[in-house]
C-alpha cells in the first residue's frame, strides 16, 4: 500500500479524511506540531508574572528581592539563605502557640497539599519544583507571612531576641521585597493559612482580617497619614494586588480615553493663577486628583517619596502592564505626576503645597518620575477631563493677567505698601488738580 509523506505527516491514501494520521517526530516541521499542540492561552487565573525586559532593563535591582525569597522563583538567591532560618523560627513560634489549639505542622502541610494545583496555576511561568516541595515553600513563606503581619499588629507576640523586629534594617527590606511582581505567593494560600491559624493567635480581643493585617503594615508606603484598612479585598491574587486594590478602589476618576491633551508644568500652571492644593488622603484615594474650574485649584492627595517608593510603583506599573484583568490606574497617575513635574522648580511647588513630601533631593525626585514609565503602554488615560479642564482653564486671559499682578506688584508687603503709597499721591494729585481748576 502507498504512503505519502507532508509536512512531516504520514497519510494512507486509503483512509479517509477523519482517520488519524502519524506525526513524523524525525520531521523539522513536527517541533512545531508540538508546540501548536500546547495550551498557548494564558489562565485567567494568573496574577504572579515575571517583568517584561523592556521594563525591567530600566532598574534591574527594583524587580530583585534583597534578602527575602516569597514564592519558587527567587529561592536559590545566595542572600536567601541566611532569611530562610528566620522564616523557620516564625513557623516555629507559630506552630508553638497552635499547639494550644491542636493545629499542626502536617495538617497545615496536607491541606496546603490540597490547593496546590490551583496555587501552581496562578504563576505565568512553569514551576521547576516538585509538588512536594513546591507545597512546602507555600506553608514556609506564607505561614511566615503572617505571623510576620501579626506580630506587626500586637507586640505581645514578639519575643526579645526577635530577628526582624529588633534589627531596622529588616523591616526596610521586607518594605522592599513583599512588594515586587515576582516574589509572591497566591492570596489562596495565605487566607488558607490564615483562617487555619487564626485561633487566638492575637492577645487582642479580636483579630483583624488578612488584609487590614496586610494594609497596616504597609501603611507608610505612600504617605504619613493612616490607610483607611475597612475594606472588603475581592480581588483575592496578592500582597501587591492588594496594595493596588486599596490604592484603586475609592478613586472617583473614570473619565477615561485613549488620548490626551498635554498638560503643563505647575510652573506655567501657577502663572496661569491655578493654585495647588493638597487632598485629604484619609477620605480620598490617592489617585483621587480633582481640579475645580470656578476657582482654578488643582486638588492632589499627599504622597511620600522615599527609598521604596520607586519600588513599589515600577512593580505596580509592571503589573498592570503583565495582567489583563489590570486597568491602567497607577499608570495614568504618574503619566499626570511626570506631566507637572518637569524641574526643580515644579517639584518646589508641590514640596511646598504638601502635595509630595520629598525625603530625596529635588532633583532625583524629579527624575523620579520621569522615568517611572518608559517603554510602558498607556491604553486607557484615567484623567483626560482633568486634563480638558486644566488647559481650557489655562488658555483663558484673565486667570494668567490676575496671576501676573498678584506676583508683580502684590508678591510682598513693601510691594503692596508701594501699590497703597502710589495710588494715595495719585489720588491727591488728581484732587489737587480738580481744586485748582475750580479757583
Amino acid at each position: 500500500m502507498e504512503k505519502f509523506e507532508s509536512d512531516g505527516v504520514t497519510r494512507d491514501p486509503s483512509y479517509g479524511e477523519d482517520d488519524q494520521v502519524i506525526v513524523d517526530i524525525d520531521h523539522p516541521s513536527s517541533s512545531i506540531a508540538i508546540m501548536m499542540s500546547q495550551n498557548l492561552i494564558m489562565s485567567d487565573k494568573c496574577c504572579i508574572f515575571r517583568v517584561p525586559p523592556i521594563l525591567r532593563r530600566h532598574r534591574e535591582s527594583a524587580y530583585i528581592p534583597n534578602a527575602f525569597s516569597i514564592g519558587p522563583w527567587h529561592r536559590n538567591l545566595p542572600l536567601m539563605e541566611s532569611t530562610e532560618k528566620i522564616k523557620l523560627k516564625y513557623l516555629e513560634g507559630l506552630l508553638s502557640r497552635e499547639s494550644k489549639s491542636g493545629v499542626t505542622l502536617k495538617e497545615l502541610y496536607d491541606s496546603t497539599k490540597e490547593i496546590e494545583k490551583e496555587a501552581r496555576s496562578c504563576y505565568a511561568e512553569p514551576i521547576d519544583d516538585a509538588e512536594e516541595d513546591f507545597v512546602r515553600i507555600l506553608v514556609i513563606d506564607g505561614c511566615f507571612l503572617i505571623e510576620l503581619f501579626r506580630k506587626d499588629q500586637d507586640s505581645g507576640l514578639r519575643e526579645d531576641d526577635d530577628p526582624i523586629f529588633n534589627m531596622a534594617c529588616m523591616m526596610q527590606y521586607l518594605y522592599h521585597d513583599l512588594i515586587l511582581v515576582e516574589n509572591q505567593i497566591p492570596w489562596l494560600v495565605l487566607e488558607h493559612l490564615f483562617n487555619k491559624t487564626s485561633a487566638k493567635q492575637s492577645t487582642q480581643a479580636e483579630e483583624k482580617t488578612l488584609a487590614q493585617l496586610a494594609l497596616q503594615f504597609f501603611d507608610n508606603t505612600f504617605s504619613f497619614n493612616q490607610p483607611n484598612t475597612d475594606i472588603l479585598y475581592d480581588g483575592k491574587k496578592h500582597l501587591l494586588d492588594l496594595l493596588r486594590y486599596w490604592l484603586t478602589q475609592s478613586s472617583g476618576n473614570d473619565d477615561v480615553g485613549s488620548t490626551w491633551e498635554p498638560i503643563p508644568s505647575a510652573t506655567d500652571l501657577v502663572d496661569a493663577g491655578i493654585k495647588f492644593k493638597v487632598g485629604d488622603s484619609k477620605e480620598r484615594s490617592l489617585l483621587d486628583i480633582k481640579f475645580n474650574i470656578n476657582d482654578g485649584s488643582l486638588e492632589i492627595p499627599s504622597l511620600l517619596i522615599q527609598e521604596t517608593t520607586e519600588v513599589v510603583i515600577r512593580n505596580l506599573i509592571s503589573y498592570e502592564q503583565c495582567s489583563p484583568q489590570c486597568t491602567d490606574r497607577i499608570t495614568s497617575y504618574v503619566v499626570l505626576l511626570d506631566s507637572l513635574i518637569n524641574t526643580t522648580k515644579d517639584m518646589d511647588i508641590l514640596t511646598s503645597s504638601r502635595i509630595i513630601i520629598n525625603w530625596l533631593n529635588p532633583e532625583e525626585a524629579m527624575q523620579f518620575f520621569n522615568k517611572l514609565y518608559h517603554d510602558a503602554c498607556l491604553k486607557t488615560y484615567y484623567y483626560q477631563k482633568l486634563h480638558q479642564d486644566v488647559n481650557k482653564y489655562y488658555q483663558h486671559r484673565w486667570p494668567r493677567w490676575r496671576a501676573l499682578l498678584m506676583r508683580n506688584y502684590f508678591g510682598t508687603p513693601w510691594a503692596i505698601v508701594s501699590i497703597i503709597a502710589a495710588a494715595t499721591l495719585l489720588i491727591l494729585a488728581v484732587v489737587q488738580t480738580i481744586f485748582g481748576i475750580m479757583n
